[in-house]
């Protein structure tokens, strides 16, 4: 059944649990089981990632917690 990959800056740890539980629900309402959801999230570093040449963590520095 399906299996969503999110790929995401770090996050907080109590901020997981809800993003899996909203996308699951997305998947329930479509008539799925609750069971058959897989949700993995990939954290990367902002140092290692980049757009336009510019690393997240110069680009983005503003945003960190």
């Amino acid at each position: 059944m399906p299996i969503v990959n999110i790929e995401t800056w770090p996050m907080e740890k109590q901020e997981k649990p809800v993003i899996i539980k909203k996308i699951t629900e997305v998947f329930i309402e479509m008539g799925l089981p609750a069971q058959a959801v897989t949700v993995v999230i990939h954290e990367t570093e902002l140092d290692n990632w980049g757009s336009a040449g510019e690393q997240h963590s110069v680009k983005f520095k503003d945003l960190k917690k």
